[in-house]
C-alpha cells in the first residue's frame, strides 16, 4: 500500500517532481564539476604556472652563505664555489623526481668581451647552461630539458633563435646589454678569459625583464672551457621547476628545521611534495649544494591554488543552497496542493511521523534519480572545463561520490523541511470542511 501510494502521487505530480529532479540535476553536476576540478587542478595549475620559471635555486653551500650572510653574489668565496655537474640529473632519482619538470644547471663567470672588429666592450658577465639538453637517466630513462623549458617568456621578444644543445659557437645576448653596445643578431664577439679566447656568433638577443638582460648566455660546455673548469664539469647553480603542494602548519614547521619533526610528522612531510620536502630530498643528491625555494614563485602558486579550491568550495556551497532552496519551495507548493489528500489520511488515523516518511521518501527518490543524471552531467561538465582551461582531461575522483551524495541527502533534507512543518500543523478539519 506504502509503495503503490508513492507511485500514484509520482504520476500525478510528475510535473512537480520532475522540476525537483531538475533542480537536482543542477546541483548535483555543478558540484560534481566543482569536487572533480578542484581535486584534479593543483598539478594543472602548477603547470600552468611554470610559465613563470624555475621555483627552487640549488646552489653551493658556502656561496649561499656569502649571499645569506652578506647579500654576495659574485666575488670571491661565490664564484670560486661550484656544484658537480654529474649531479644535475640525479634530481630525477629523488623520491619526489617526478614531479621534478624541468631543470638546468648555470655556470657564472665572466669575460673580456670585444666585436669583430677588435673593438673592447669591456668586463662582462657571461653564463653557460644547457639550454636544450638530451639526456640519459641513471635510471636508463632519457628526457629533454633545458633553459629554454624555464624561460618560454623569452619566447615573445625575441630576436633570431635560440641555442642549440651542441652550439658552442654561437651565444645569446640580453636586450639591456645588446642595446647599451649595438649588438645585434648576426655579430661576431670574442670572449677572452685568463688567456683563452673563443670567437662566438650573436644567434639570438633575448628579454628577460630581470638581471639576466645583461648577460651573455653560452652553452655550458663553451663557458666551462672559457673559465678553465674542464671535466668533470663544474656549475655554479641549478635551476629546478618542480610540482609542489601548498605549505601548511607542517611544511613551515619542517622548513625551521626537519629535526624538530616527531617520526610521524618526518614521514608525512617527506612523502607529500611541499617545496622543503623536494629541497631537502635535493641536497641528499647534490653534493655540497643548498637547496631553497623562490619564495616569490612557490608562495605566489600556493596562494593561487588555495584561493582557486576556496573559490570552487564557495561555488559548490552556494549552488547546494539554492539547491535547497528551491527544493523546498517546489515540496511545500506540492504538500499544499495535496493538503486535502493528507488530511483524510490524517483523520483515517494516520499518525504525522507516517505522512511525513511518505513525503520524504517521495522526494529522496525524486531527488535520487536526479543525483545519478546529474552526476554524470558534472562528469561532463569537469571534461568541459579541463579542456577549455588547461587543455587536458581532468581526472574522475572516485571520492567525490560519497561527498556528492551526502550533500543530495542533507540538502533534500533541509529542503523538505518547511513542508514537514506545515503537514505536522495540518489540521482535518480545516482542510476537509465542506467535503
Amino acid at each position: 500500500m506504502f509503495w503503490r501510494m508513492i507511485a500514484r502521487t509520482l504520476v500525478r505530480q510528475r510535473g512537480k517532481m520532475l522540476m525537483i529532479a531538475f533542480t537536482v540535476i543542477l546541483g548535483v553536476s555543478l558540484s560534481t564539476a566543482m569536487m572533480n576540478v578542484m581535486l584534479g587542478v593543483g598539478d594543472k595549475v602548477n603547470r600552468e604556472l611554470k610559465v613563470y620559471g624555475a621555483n627552487i635555486t640549488v646552489r653551493h653551500k658556502e656561496a649561499a652563505l656569502m649571499g645569506d650572510l652578506y647579500g654576495l653574489n659574485e666575488g670571491l668565496g661565490v664564484n670560486d664555489k661550484h656544484l658537480h655537474e654529474e649531479d644535475v640529473l640525479k634530481l630525477k632519482t629523488i623520491f619526489w623526481g617526478f614531479n621534478i619538470l624541468d631543470f638546468a644547471p648555470l655556470l657564472d663567470g665572466r669575460a673580456i668581451v670585444s666585436t669583430g672588429r677588435g673593438k673592447i666592450l669591456g668586463d662582462l658577465p657571461v653564463t653557460g647552461t644547457w639550454v636544450r639538453k638530451h639526456a640519459q637517466l641513471p635510471t636508463g630513462e632519457t628526457l629533454d630539458t633545458g633553459l629554454r623549458a624555464l624561460r618560454t617568456w623569452w619566447d615573445a621578444g625575441l630576436e633570431g633563435e635560440w641555442l642549440g644543445e651542441d652550439d658552442d659557437s654561437s651565444v645569446m645576448v640580453g636586450r639591456l646589454l645588446a642595446d647599451t653596445h649595438g649588438i645585434h643578431a648576426g655579430d661576431a664577439l670574442r670572449l677572452s678569459r685568463d688567456g683563452r679566447e673563443r670567437t662566438v656568433v650573436v644567434k639570438g638577443i633575448y628579454t628577460d625583464g630581470g638581471n639576466a638582460d645583461g648577460r651573455i648566455l653560452g652553452t655550458l660546455g663553451m663557458v666551462q672551457a672559457l673559465m678553465g673548469l674542464p671535466g668533470p664539469g663544474k656549475v655554479s647553480s641549478i635551476e629546478v621547476s618542480a610540482l609542489t603542494t601548498p605549505d601548511n602548519d607542517l611544511a613551515r614547521k619542517a622548513a625551521q628545521d626537519p629535526r624538530s619533526l616527531s617520526p610521524d610528522e618526518y614521514e608525512t612531510w617527506y612523502c607529500t611534495a611541499y617545496v622543503s620536502a623536494i629541497c631537502h630530498q635535493i641536497q641528499e643528491v647534490v653534493r655540497d649544494g643548498v637547496a631553497k625555494p623562490v619564495r616569490q614563485v612557490a608562495e605566489s602558486e600556493g596562494a593561487i591554488l588555495n584561493k582557486t579550491t576556496l573559490l570552487m568550495i564557495l561555488i559548490t556551497i552556494l549552488s547546494s543552497i539554492g539547491s535547497a532552496l528551491a527544493i523546498s519551495n517546489l515540496i511545500t507548493a506540492s504538500v499544499i496542493e495535496r493538503s486535502q489528500e493528507l488530511g483524510l489520511l490524517k483523520a483515517l488515523g494516520a499518525y504525522n511521523w507516517q505522512i511525513a516518511l511518505l513525503v520524504l521518501v517521495e522526494v529522496m527518490l525524486t531527488g535520487l534519480v536526479g543525483g545519478v543524471l546529474g552526476y554524470f552531467l558534472g562528469i561532463g561538465f569537469a571534461q568541459v572545463i579541463g579542456q577549455t582551461v588547461f587543455g587536458s582531461t581532468i581526472e574522475i575522483a572516485q571520492m567525490v561520490i560519497p561527498i556528492v551524495g551526502v550533500i543530495l541527502f542533507f540538502v533534500t533534507l533541509l529542503g523538505s523541511v518547511p513542508a514537514i512543518r506545515y503537514l505536522m500543523a495540518l489540521k482535518p478539519t480545516e482542510v476537509l470542511h465542506g467535503k
